[in-house]
């Protein structure tokens, strides 16, 4: 059950978030028992954000949240991926993201919970 919800401060054309959506699928299984099968995203663009004082470059907040226990080394390798999936799709720099994670083992889904 993770949910990657991405907002970003440029304008995304829809091959860009085809682009996201795909790779975003294929990093998610850097989390060990996660698919893009149970995958749901968020892609929200031309957000006004601000970044130490600056809203004028491209800037991106990205916010991975699953179900189960937290992996460290995983969400590292991820952060990495994310970084870089963010920084050849939209042109984002590396500083100007930042990347949330979240776990928990309370998700709901199909009427009832996990």
């Amino acid at each position: 059950m993770p949910f990657i919800d991405s907002k970003v401060s440029v304008k995304t054309t829809p091959e860009q978030r085809k682009e996201l959506k795909e790779k975003l699928g294929q990093a998610i299984s850097i989390i060990p028992g996660k698919s893009e099968s149970w995958l749901m995203l968020d892609l929200a663009d031309e957000q006004n954000m601000y970044f130490k004082g600056n809203g004028d470059e491209p800037t991106a907040f990205v916010s991975v949240n699953v179900f189960g226990s937290p992996d460290k080394a995983a969400f590292d390798k991820m952060t990495a991926e994310v970084t870089k999936i963010y920084n050849e799709v939209l042109g984002i720099a590396p500083d100007r993201l930042y990347i949330k994670y979240a776990a928990s083992t309370d998700w709901g889904w199909n009427g009832s919970n996990f």
